[in-house]
This record gives structure tokens, sequence and C-alpha cells, in this order.
């Protein structure tokens, strides 16, 4: 049982946007923009695939509103979120004046110590600010206050429902988001919404387009995070009716590492990735538990392999090559237990320091080089969690260099093996591209960069 090559599901649906990367952003933007400061309409979404800039067009396209002398309110969906755009605010336009609404007892960050940035727990002590920046969650609280524009960030990982209770407060607004990422999740029963076009469990974005046709929707169309090895298959697999281009051609990246001393399977993965971008280390076929001891094992070893063998990295940001630490590595899970398991196994190999997190929490972040372990890796049945596109989307996504994923052999054939049987919904919008297409795109390229792993 073993991963064999398989012609893409979606032929040729798109072709990827031609041209200098740098000149079709510009003029993405620009159109934004235009749309934006029209006046025409009460809302422009754009969607954004994985590393395209979507923190720099929310930052340009609220220093141009707060320049014209407009009042806005930036909603993101973390309070990470928050803290990333207001540093971002802070460093590229220092002299505007930027609030942050806070719960109680939140300190700024190092990072916004002794900029412009203002901290307040209450919106009317915030009044003096062009921009306030704050969770949707702190938004609802707010009941005094209206803005003539708003920015919703992350805007597909909000649930229609969070965007009914902040709508109230501003006039027209901005929507950004990745609609290739995970869906919004609840912790409710959501069946008997299903068909309804107001479902609260659906994104702020298919809700607000379902009701307002009309809206000017714009497409990123450069990722700046994914290398020319990864982009195109992003692109076809996740994205097959929005391609998209990586910012960067062939070779412009390189991955370097010292020469390999065991010269095992995990040295292997390790040169494939390098040289490719992509690698599959496939464990033996077997059943499991979501915690395979062996998959945890070999994913741990192979983060700590990364960090022994002494990788740098080159690309346009780092001409001159950077060291491959802990901090610009990664790995990524399906469930909480692998995570703590896998951290438990990194401890022990002495690599502590490597971020481990589910694909829900990576959302949104990047590194050099990551690790991923396979959702369908041993399993019986392919459930609607383990084959929800955004899933593996998210961790296919999060590299600026390689990613090396850790499989067992058969997913291929647990795919053929258990065809949908989740109930169809009249009403519902059909999602594309569906789990088992996705997965099989993905796993047919990982099939040219596989290295078996020896027991």
């Amino acid at each position: 049982m073993s991963v064999t090559p398989r012609r893409s599901p979606y032929g040729r649906v798109g072709a990827a946007p031609e041209g200098d990367p740098a000149v079709l952003a510009a003029a993405a933007t620009d159109a934004v923009l235009a749309d934006l400061g029209s006046g025409l309409h009460r809302g422009v979404v754009v969607d954004s695939p994985p590393g395209a800039g979507k923190s720099t067009l929310v930052v340009r396209a609220a220093a141009e509103l707060a320049a014209g002398g407009e009042r806005l309110m930036i909603v993101a969906q973390t309070n990470n979120q928050v803290d990333d755009l207001l540093v971002r605010l802070a460093e590229d336009h220092p002299r505007l004046s930027v609030g942050r609404l806070s719960a109680t007892g939140y300190r700024l960050p190092p990072a916004l110590v002794g900029t412009a940035v203002v901290n307040a727990e209450k919106a009317e002590g915030l009044d003096g600010c062009a921009v306030v920046v704050a969770t949707a969650a702190k938004w609802a609280l707010v009941q005094d206050r209206r803005w003539p524009w708003a920015i919703v960030d992350e805007a597909y990982q909000m649930r229609s429902d969070a965007l009914l209770l902040v709508a109230r407060l501003f006039d027209r607004a901005l929507f950004v988001g990745d609609p290739g990422q995970l869906d919004p999740f609840a912790t409710v029963d959501t069946s008997r919404w299903h068909g309804l076009t107001y479902d609260p469990s659906q994104s702020a974005v298919v809700v607000l387009r379902r009701h307002n046709p009309d809206l000017p929707v714009h497409r990123l169309p450069v990722s700046w995070r994914l290398p020319a090895s990864a982009a195109p298959l992003v692109s076809e697999a996740f994205y097959p009716y929005t391609p998209f281009r990586s910012g960067t051609g062939p070779g412009e990246r390189v991955l370097r590492f010292e020469d390999a001393r065991e010269h095992d399977a995990y040295d292997e993965a390790v040169d494939v990735a390098a040289a490719s971008g992509w690698g599959l280390l496939e464990l033996p076929a077997r059943f499991t538990a979501a915690a395979d001891e062996e998959a945890v094992r070999a994913v741990a070893t192979l983060a700590a392999r990364l960090l022994t063998r002494g990788g740098t990295s080159f690309g346009e940001r780092t001409p001159d090559g950077v060291p491959l630490d802990a901090s610009r590595l990664a790995i990524g899970v399906s469930h909480r237990e692998q995570r703590s398991r896998v951290e438990s196994a990194l401890r022990a190999l002495g690599a502590a320091d490597v971020v481990v997190d589910t694909a829900n929490r990576l959302q949104g972040r990047e590194f050099d080089v990551t690790v991923v372990l396979h959702p369908l890796s041993g399993r019986r049945d392919a459930t609607e969690f383990h084959l929800e596109t955004g899933r593996l989307c998210v961790l296919a996504s999060r590299h600026r260099h390689a990613c090396l994923m850790v499989a067992r052999a058969g997913i291929p054939e647990l795919l053929d093996a258990h065809p949908s049987a989740e109930p169809v919904h009249l009403g519902v919008p059909v999602t594309f591209p569906d789990g088992w297409e996705a997965n099989q795109a993905v796993l047919s390229k990982l099939a040219e960069h596989r290295v078996l792993a020896r027991s």
C-alpha cells in the first residue's frame, strides 16, 4: 500500500497569472483601493491565497482612509492578530494615531511600547484615534459608538453571527481573508440552520455575499510566502478556480544543509526536501489511533534532524543566508493530543523550542520549513474533520522554503474506499474543491518526493 502518482482531478481549470509578480500584485491592490474609495459600494471583498499580503493590504487601506480624514475600526479574530496588525501599523506609519481596544489587564507587548499606539478598555478612551483595532468579541461589547469605515481582517475565519453583532458599528467595510483556509467552527449542533441564507455557522463572507451578490470581489494574484516549488500545487489543489503564482521564481530561494552523518531515511528526506521543496517520509501501512507513537517519533526526529544538519536558507529577503534555527521551523498536526505527544518527543530530543500546533492555530503564521503529520495517516476511515480541505491547505502552505510530510502508506486507497457519506442539504453552497480531490492532488505531488522509512 503506497502512494502512486495520479493525474490531477481538476484538469486545466485555470492558469496562474503571468507577468511581473510585483506589477500584478500592485495592480490588484490599486483596484481594491479604487473600489474602496469610490463610495459606490457598502462593502468590498478581497480573496487572498496564503501569504499574498493580506496584512500589507489592510495596513495600506487603513493608512489611506485615515489620511483622507476618515475614522475607521479594524476587526480581527484573535488577540495575536490584533497585536500583529498594531505592530505593522506602528512600523509602517509611526505618526498615525492608533488605538487598541482591549480587555481588563491587557498590556501592550514589548514591540509596541514607546510607539504611538494607545491602549484602552473602553471605546470612549480612544475617541482621538484615527484607527481603532480590536477583536470581534471585544467590538461586540461596544454600544455607543459608530465608525464610517471598518476593515474586517481574516474575514473567512469569522462566523456570520459574529459579523451580525458588530455590523451596527460601521457604514462601509473592506473584508479581507483567505477562502481556502479552515472554516469557522461552532461548539453546538448547527444542523438546524442548514440551508438558511443566514446560517450563523457559515463564514461572514459567505453569508454576506449571499445577501449582497453585487458586492465587488477582488483576488490577490501572488503569494509572497510560498516558493515557486509550492505555489503551483497549492493553487491547483485548493484554489483551482482562482489560481495564483509565487512571487519568486525557481532557484530564487535555496535551502542548504551540512553533509549527512547518519545516512538514514531522515537524512534522505531532508536532502530531498532541500532540493525540491517537498518531501514525504512514508511509514508502513497500519491502522492506528490519532496519537500514533511511531508517527509522533518520526515527526519529532525529522524536525530535530533538520536542526542538527545545520541548515541555512537563502532568499530575496536574506541573500547572505540565515541559519535554520527553531524559530524558523514548525510542526503541524490535526489534534491537540498529537501536539502534546510531539512536544514531549521533542523535549527528549533536545528540540523543545520548535513550534508545534494544530492547523487551526497555525493559520496566518509562516516559517522557513514545516514538518506535517498528514491528517489521514493511519486512519481506518475518512471523516469530515480529517478530510476538511482547509485543514490540509493550512498545513501545506505555511512554508517559505520546504514542507516535509509524514504519513503512513495507503491514504489513496483509503480515499477510494470511503466515498463521501455526508448528507447533502438543499440551499447549502457546494464547496470546491472537496477533500478527496485536494488530497489526491497533494499526494500525487508528494509521491515524486517519497522516502520510505526503514524500520
